[in-house]
Formats: C-alpha cells, structure tokens, sequence
C-alpha cells in the first residue's frame, strides 16, 4: 500500500447498555476515513485484558472512558502517524510495547482494539475490498451458523434461571439466509408461546426474553416447543446451544443453582447434569459448561461429553494463546470462544484462531453483551471461516446489525458463498 496514516482521533459513545465506550477514526493520507466502535462485556473472564474505565463516580456512574480516549489521542496516534495500515501486526505490537503491561492496563484493552480495528477498515476501503476480504483473502467465503441467545437467565436476568444464555442454532438451513428466516421464526414462535403462558416478553441485553421459569430445564423444553410451533425439526433444523456462564456461581462449596433453589453441585455432578440434558435435548454445544478454574473438570467432562457435544471455553480462554495452549495440552474442551476484546487486538485475536486451528477445534466469534451498531464481527467471521458466530437474539439493532451484514456479505459471494453446519444433521 501507498497510503499512510495520517490522523487517529478517538470518543466517547454509549453502547447498547447506555454505557460509555470507545470509537476510533482513522484518517489516511490518501482520504479514506475509517472507524470502529468498541463492544463492553457483562459476564467477563477473571484474565481478560483490561477495559479502561474513569472511576469518576460523579460521571457515569465511574463508567466514562474519557482516559482510554485521551490514551488514543495523546499516545497512541503521535505513534502510529505515518505508518503502514496494512501492516496489520506492526501496527499492533507498537501499541503493544507502548502500553508494556501484560493485561494492557496502561493503554486499555478498549483504546487498543478501536485502533486496531479501525486501522483495518481503514487499510481495506483503501484497498477497495470489503473486510472480510481483506483480511481472510480470495478464499473467504464461508458463512456462519448462528448462536441466537433467545432465553436468559443468570447474570443477564432477574428470574429463576441460574444458566445464562439458552440459544437457537438453525444449522440444518442450506444457506444463511435461510438460516437467518428459521431462527426469526423460532423466535416468534416462542414470544407466542412465552405469552400465552402469561408470562414475561420483555427482552435483555442480548434480546433474549428473560421469563420466571420452574426449572433451569423449562429453558430447553421452552425452545424444543417453539422450534415445532414454527414448523421445524428439533436437532435436525434447529438445535440448542447453551453457555450457562458457570464461573458466575461457582463458590468454594461448589456450583450453586440458587436461583432455581437446584442445590449445589460439585463437578463430577453438573457433569452428570450436561450428560443428561444431552440425552433429553438436542443440544449441540455447551460453553463455560464448568468454572474458569475448574481446568481438571473440563479436561474430564471433554473427555466424557467431548465425542457428543462441542465443549467451548470462554472464560477459560479469553481469546489468548497462553490459556488456549494449556488447554490443547490438557484437552480441556474442543471449542474455543473469540473475542476480540478480550485480548485487545486484531492480531492477537487471529493468532488465537491459528492456534486453534492448528489443533483442530473449533472457534466461534462473538460479540460481547455492551454492543454497537459496528458490524466488525460479521466480516471477521466470514475473514477467518470458521462457520459459527455468537451475535444475540433476533431483535435490538444492534445485533441485527451484524446479521444484516452477513445478509449483505451472502449477496456479494453469490454462488461462492458456502454454507455448512459444524454439526450432524441426523
């Protein structure tokens, strides 16, 4: 490329929780300008890099990111002026070794990751391709099977649930857009059946409805009902994921289920509880099935359940290599979670997803419960072809916003787009 960077600027934006975040512009010396907004995590690992935040109690509550912003604008920038933009790893390890911390904590992981990734838009529209081009080559082509987070319990909730995210995977569809069509009328399938029982349809971050259920399994039977009201095969079209966020209520007694009064469970007992669940619905992957710090569990429920269902580490992980290669190494799961704001940088979120396919699993790129209108995601996935994204429910416009583009993404590959499930359809 001819073109070099000319200007960065940062600012302060709400994300879809009304919270601040970061967006990012980049201005190059041949005219393109490019921005990124950065997403916001809820239910957040114990090691993920760190997103920086004022602490100012007298604005926003202490949530403002006016450092992070300042951190773009008054270190960053000078630094970046004049460089490459498609020099995607220089451009990040220079913020890298200007920030010097292992967790990103002088920077911020939020001021890093808008530059970062707007410093790859900006290299992609000057190049005249579309991201996911840009950054996946001539070979990018693959769409994704959706993760459509439709109940809510745990962290993203006040009910009865104590799992987090029970979800629509429409995997048995022969094209995204049809795959798209199948999960929105599931979705209103269930807002009918979910009303019809008096209950709430009020949604949640993620656009998931959020009902007081008698039991944490009220959530799979909700759906599998749901799945044949709208005309469709449970498993075979439509399957389940879960990602019950475990790390949430984990306790040094165990893994307590205290909001479905469920007791708690040791290890080798919520293991024998995904088993049975696996038996009586069709589900075909479990993230966080265990805690952040239950590596010995993980390694005996992937070696259990591994062969059944995709076993996916998120908290456990958190998008970096160091923890993905402990657990390639102790066949902690066969599925990793990425983030990209969980380590910070396109770069790094790439090398992540290298080493995971050098191990043969599987990834699924996902955004984060604080979103934007930014649909960075859905060309990253289609860019590093892994088949699977976790992107919310079927309403809020913000994660209509990444479907919408993968819409648009499917209309641009025309006959070379490809479609797959990761998973039988039998």
């Amino acid at each position: 490329m001819q073109a070099r960077i000319a200007a960065i600027n940062a600012m302060e934006i709400l994300d879809s929780r009304g919270n601040p975040t970061v967006r990012v512009i980049v201005r190059l010396d041949d005219g393109t300008i490019a921005q990124a907004s950065v997403p916001s995590g809820a239910s957040t690992g114990e090691y993920e890099a760190l997103e920086l935040r004022d602490g100012d109690k007298k604005r926003y509550g202490g949530k403002g990111v006016l450092k992070a912003v300042t951190n773009v604008n008054e270190l960053i920038a000078p630094k970046l002026k004049g460089m490459d933009p498609s020099r995607q790893g220089e451009v990040d390890r220079t913020m890298l070794d200007l920030d010097g911390t292992a967790d990103k904590s002088k920077l911020g992981a939020n001021a890093v990751l808008g530059v970062s990734m707007a410093v790859a838009r900006a290299a992609a529209q000057s190049c005249g391709l579309p991201l996911y081009a840009y950054l996946g080559g001539a070979g990018a082509r693959r769409l994704p099977v959706p993760m459509m987070n439709v109940i809510n319990g745990g962290t993203h909730a006040d009910n009865s649930v104590d799992f987090q995210e029970f979800m629509l995977m429409p995997h048995g569809a022969p094209s995204f857009s049809e795959s798209l069509r199948a999960g929105a009328e599931v979705f209103h399938a269930l807002k009918s059946i979910i009303h019809k029982r008096g209950m709430s349809t009020g949604v949640g971050d993620e656009g998931g409805f959020a009902p007081d259920l008698p039991n944490n399994e009220a959530g799979c039977e909700l759906i599998v009902e749901a799945i044949k009201a709208a005309g469709y095969a449970p498993g075979k079209d439509v399957a389940i994921a879960l990602d019950p966020a475990t790390s949430a209520f984990a306790t040094d007694a165990g893994y307590d289920l205290a909001k479905s009064k469920g007791g708690v469970k040791n290890s080798a007992e919520m293991t024998a509880l995904w088993e049975k669940w696996i038996g009586d619905f069709p589900i075909v992957s479990i993230e966080d099935p265990l805690s952040e710090h239950d590596w010995s569990g993980f390694t005996a429920l992937t070696a259990k359940l591994g062969g059944r269902c995709q076993i996916v580490g998120d908290d456990l992980y958190v998008t970096n290599t160091r923890f993905v290669a402990r657990g390639i190494k102790e066949s902690a799961s066969n599925a990793v979670l990425i983030k990209l704001n969980q380590i910070g940088s396109v770069s790094e979120t790439i090398e992540t997803i290298e080493m995971c396919r050098r191990a043969g699993w599987r990834y699924i790129v996902s955004h984060r419960s604080g979103e934007t209108e930014d649909s960075f995601i859905a060309d990253f996935v289609v860019a590093m072809g892994g088949g699977q994204i976790k992107t919310g429910s079927l309403c809020r416009s913000e994660r209509i916003a990444k479907y919408n583009r993968l819409l648009e993404i499917e209309r641009e590959l025309g006959a070379a787009a490809q479609f797959e499930s990761p998973f039988t359809t039998a």
